[in-house]
């Protein structure tokens, strides 16, 4: 849910306080990564995966106090809905048996989770968006009772100076409607991937994660419907850019960048200092080292690829950065298979570009390959190194290798390789996401939404990739 605040009513003093303790901050780390003084440990993985509690009929039910209550475990937190909850793990080095290891740990997990749900009526579903929803369930009464919450929904406003927000997005079919809160932001769950990178070389990493971002966005999408509508392959990125908008007059809060990072990643800090205006003024006791104006400023910055700062065990400040593309689900093999290709070809992507090697796109160009493929997933024309590609022969040909060079890279387990990108390998060759089979479903079976979400989800919980679900009706 994001670091909560203490406080809902800010003074003009606690504005400005705010912004000279970010000041500080933003420079002090510059001055301590330039000094190294942060982390040089590389190769740390963790995740954050959202859900929905839905109730009998798979709609939305507010009840996620209950939930945590009855599922009574601290890797466990509330969402922006009451319909939501995110799930965490431990972070673990990415070597040997690691993704496994995350593989069976977050089927535990579940396996809890799901058991805890049962007890209070309801059902945890893991899917971008949620089919069965509608407009009016995104309203202030489902919000999270959450201080954090409530003033990020009246400062968007306020910088929106009333007006509502729009979301507009056309697909196979065309959204527009307006909506009065940032509640629209809860119609979107993820499944967030975090790399932990050496300090001195983050930029590097983090230009990769941006280049790698189309073609794994391309080969994972799994919201295709909103409202009744067929929208993208992952309607999810055009729905939470739009629910956060502060209006023209300000950047997109909620977006892919604005450019490569050139020499390091404080780079990405001070545009956060110097171009977005705070939305979050609470005012931190612990000193300038812990950084904890501009982690939370940073907190409400939302770049695809997130650079964060956190601690290693002994308290040395690192730099890691959050994949924030991919959806929940379909299961927990394919979830895992996602970030195996992510750590992987950003590890490749990223060794070479420390290497010395140029860039292998410009900006412009990643950019348009992520909506691209955003939009119409394994059916994107993709630009890579000045050809336009097909998505199947790119990664096939070419960048499944490299992730699995990657991996290698990272020390991790001859067999996992073969195993995670080899259900990246067979989703293509199927050409069957979870968008896909969601999409498919509809068609043959010619069902509702309630049809749908029975079949997913007891396909979710047998724990196997969605290219090897079936469409029984």
């Amino acid at each position: 849910m994001g670091q909560e605040i203490t406080s809902d009513h800010f003074s003009p003093e606690d504005w400005h306080e705010y912004a000279q303790r970010l000041e500080a901050e933003t420079r002090l780390l510059r001055e301590s990564l330039e000094a190294g003084k942060f982390s040089s440990q590389a190769a740390v993985g963790g995740f954050e995966l959202e859900g929905w509690l839905v109730d009998p009929t798979f709609r939305p039910m507010p009840c996620n106090a209950a939930f945590l209550h009855a599922l009574n475990n601290p890797l466990a937190t509330t969402e922006l809905a009451q319909f939501n909850i995110e799930l965490n793990t431990p972070p673990r080095p990415l070597n040997t048996t690691a993704l496994g290891d995350f593989d069976s740990a977050l089927q535990r997990l579940l396996e809890q989770a799901y058991a805890a749900a049962g007890r209070v009526g309801a059902q945890l579903v893991l899917i971008g968006t949620l089919p069965s929803t509608l407009q009016s369930d995104f309203c202030l009464e489902t919000m999270t009772a959450s201080n954090r919450y409530r003033v990020l929904n009246a400062e968007v406003l306020k910088a929106r100076q009333g007006r509502p927000l729009r979301l507009e997005i056309d697909g196979e079919e065309s959204l527009h409607i307006q909506h009065d809160s940032v509640m629209l932001e809860a119609a979107a769950t993820s499944f967030q991937v975090h790399l932990q990178v050496p300090a001195s070389t983050a930029h590097h990493f983090y230009n990769a994660a941006i280049i790698a971002s189309a073609p794994i966005m391309a080969v994972t999408g799994n919201s295709p419907f909103l409202f009744g509508k067929t929208l993208w392959q992952e309607t999810r990125i055009p729905v939470f850019e739009q629910a956060v908008n502060t209006g023209r007059d300000s950047p997109a809060r909620v977006s892919f960048g604005s450019g490569f990072v050139d020499k390091s990643i404080a780079e990405c800090f001070e545009e956060n200092r110097d171009i977005y205006p705070l939305l979050l003024p609470a005012l931190q006791t612990s000193p300038p080292e812990r950084f904890a104006h501009l982690r939370l400023h940073n907190g409400v910055t939302w770049r695809w690829n997130r650079p964060l700062v956190g601690f290693d065990a002994d308290g040395t400040p690192h730099i890691r950065i959050e994949h924030r593309i991919l959806p929940a689900g379909p299961s927990v093999p394919d979830m895992l298979a996602n970030a195996a290709l992510f750590y992987g070809l950003t590890q490749y992507l990223g060794a070479l570009l420390c290497a010395g090697e140029p860039l292998p796109m410009a900006f412009a160009t990643a950019r348009e390959n992520f909506y691209t493929a955003a939009r119409l997933g394994l059916a994107a024309p993709l630009r890579w190194q000045r050809q336009e590609w097909e998505v199947p022969a790119l990664l096939l040909d070419g960048l499944l290798p490299q992730a699995a060079a990657g991996l290698e890279q990272l020390g991790i387990a001859e067999a996992d390789i073969r195993h995670y990108l080899g259900i990246i390998a067979a989703r293509i060759e199927g050409g069957q996401t979870g968008a896909v089979w969601q999409q498919r479903y509809q068609q043959r079976c010619q069902g509702g939404f309630y049809e749908l979400l029975q079949a997913y989800t007891g396909w979710q919980r047998t724990h196997t990739p969605v290219h090897t679900w079936t469409l029984d009706c």
